[in-house]
């Protein structure tokens, strides 16, 4: 399975960004992490295919999470950023004990 980030980039602190991971396969788990400057990665948000979600404390409220399962496509909606959500933004999609990672997109906040 290989998976393919887009939407990164440069935003202002209160400003929005989208993020977008399309899949070549369908799996049941499909979420972003995140690494910012020497921090380890944190789970940001995930979604399984019936809709479930699950948010770090630090999303809840700003970022919301979505798919397209026709697409085999995770979203990230990322609303009012703040400076310490600069970081290198990782999609991630898993089934059982499987798990697949693209490739990270830069999401730099300004303030």
């Amino acid at each position: 399975v290989q998976l393919q980030a887009s939407g990164g980039g440069l935003v202002q602190a209160g400003g929005s960004l989208r993020l977008s991971c399309a899949a070549s396969g369908s799996l049941n788990g499909m979420g972003w992490y995140r690494q910012g400057p020497g921090k380890q990665r944190e789970l940001v948000a995930l979604i399984l295919r019936g809709g479930t979600t699950n948010y770090a404390n630090s999303a809840k409220g700003r970022f919301t999470i979505s798919r397209d399962n026709a697409k085999n496509t995770v979203y990230l909606q990322m609303n009012s950023l703040k400076p310490e959500d600069t970081a290198v933004y990782y999609c991630n999609a898993f089934e059982g004990i499987f798990s697949y990672w693209g490739q990270g997109t830069l999401v730099t906040v300004s303030s």
